[in-house]
């Protein structure tokens, strides 16, 4: 068969990004967010329009009113993306989608209104907030809703046939599939190494052939590429017909390279030390390095002298509160699993673990917290004093979290890769705080693992 046939790829540009950004870009969250920019600017010039008839463009031309639309747009779609409105698995479900979005434009409203009090030069035009939250609270439903049924017509960006029917495989593409409204991705099926699964179903999809099928199938299916499960692919698939094919213009590649590239993590339980060692990326340049430090020594100074009063007022809190030391330190492991002294404003009662030993600290209602301390959990204040962390080098703004020395040795020993997290400096925050939610569990340790270690590569 020509290799013509099945020379059906991405596009050249969607790889280039993939390149520079280390994660694939979803164009279906670029066009949300900006069709939704051009839609709440619309909405507020219309509104001004509205109430202040041919005055309108006047206020737009000559008195900074593009400054002041521009302003709110921002301040909505600040509010947006921290309800997690442009995380597009919210968006697929209506009703938290319709109750975040009307949450969010509340608490935009909110923060314009203390903008315009402690500013009024910042005041488009008299009534024309009021007339513009209700039109944006309108338009953003809508259009929130009609992207929803959009995308579920718009062909895929890229369709994969997986190669390989390990449990491993199973379910790294059963999270694709999960996520393939929000990621643009189509599993076309599995290709079964052994030919003794063909036709069962072992996900959604299934198997749909054998390595001979694999031509065939990416001519008719229209494929873009043939994805190889590492954890199948050792003494279980020929590689000489696939070099054939691949010659012939199949697209190869590791389901762990694509995983990383479609979720901004690397799925450790599919994965073999060589990908590790001969995959782009764990580069620290001694300049990088430098600058990295320079960058947190800056901040960190810069952090402690603005946090001082807050950090003397909740310290000021805490002990009328409770008694007990206003402070908390605690182990941790730092860089090359070097332990080192954590700093924190204490938001537990004294003592707490006296009875129990190191215990995950829980999320929600945890009975060893003060009232005092929930609120700087909440707010995240308890965490300022690890600014003086980040000073002194024991630590750095970005990197993974340090975990407790206890934990870390269990951790390392059900968790493969575990210890390679610490080759880095842990951070105040890191992509694993940013991507996944609180977590106190193994289960939990392997999910943030998956994106510490996407950090570790490709940190820059």
């Amino acid at each position: 068969m020509p290799g013509a046939v099945y020379r059906l790829r991405p596009q050249l540009f969607d790889r280039i990004v993939a390149k520079v950004f280390r994660q694939r870009l979803s164009w279906r969250a670029v066009w949300l967010i900006a069709c939704e920019t051009v839609l709440i600017v619309s909405a507020v010039i219309f509104a001004a329009w509205l109430r202040l008839g041919d005055g309108a463009w006047e206020l737009l031309s000559v008195e900074t009113g593009v400054a002041k639309v521009v302003l709110i747009a921002l301040v909505c779609q600040a509010c947006l993306y921290l309800s997690d409105l442009y995380d597009l698995r919210v968006v697929g479900d209506r009703r938290e989608l319709v109750v975040r979005a009307l949450q969010s434009l509340g608490s935009a409203s909110l923060l314009l209104a203390v903008l315009y009090f402690l500013f009024p030069q910042l005041v488009l035009g008299r009534g024309v907030f009021f007339i513009a939250a209700s039109l944006v609270v309108l338009i953003i439903v809508g259009w929130r809703l009609a992207f929803e049924w959009m995308t579920k017509r718009v062909r895929p960006a890229e369709r994969l046939l997986l190669v390989g029917t390990g449990g491993a495989a199973v379910e790294l593409a059963s999270e694709l599939h999960d996520r393939r409204q929000e990621l643009g991705v189509e599993i076309v099926g599995f290709v079964d190494p052994d030919g003794t699964l063909a036709g069962r179903a072992l996900t959604n999809p299934g198997v749909v052939g054998t390595i001979d099928d694999i031509p065939g199938i990416v001519g008719k299916r229209q494929v873009d590429r043939v994805v190889l499960s590492l954890s199948d692919a050792r003494g279980k698939l020929p590689m000489d017909r696939l070099l054939d094919m691949k010659l012939a213009g199949v697209q190869f590649d590791h389901l762990a390279s694509v995983y990383e590239e479609y979720t901004g993590k690397i799925a450790v339980e599919n994965l073999r030390p060589s990908w590790l060692i001969f995959s782009e990326g764990f580069r620290k340049a001694p300049w990088q390095t430098w600058a990295k430090r320079m960058g947190d020594i800056g901040a960190a100074a810069l952090g402690l002298l603005i946090a001082s009063p807050v950090i003397l007022l909740a310290a000021l809190a805490i002990k009328l509160s409770s008694t007990g030391p206003v402070f908390y330190h605690q182990q941790r492991v730092g860089e090359h699993g070097r332990p080192f002294l954590i700093h924190k404003l204490r938001s537990m009662v004294q003592d707490a673990e006296a009875r129990t030993g190191p215990v995950w600290a829980r999320a929600g209602d945890d009975p060893r917290v003060t009232p005092v301390g929930r609120f700087l959990r909440r707010t995240r204040l308890d965490e300022l004093p690890q600014l003086w962390n980040v000073l002194v080098g024991d630590m750095s703004f970005v990197g993974p979290r340090p975990e407790r020395p206890e934990f870390v040795t269990e951790l390392v020993r059900q968790i493969p890769f575990y210890g390679q997290r610490h080759v880095v400096k842990p951070g105040m925050t890191g992509w694993a705080q940013v991507r996944y939610e609180y977590g106190a569990t193994v289960e939990d340790a392997l999910e943030k693992l998956q994106y510490d270690l996407f950090y570790v590569k490709n940190l820059s």
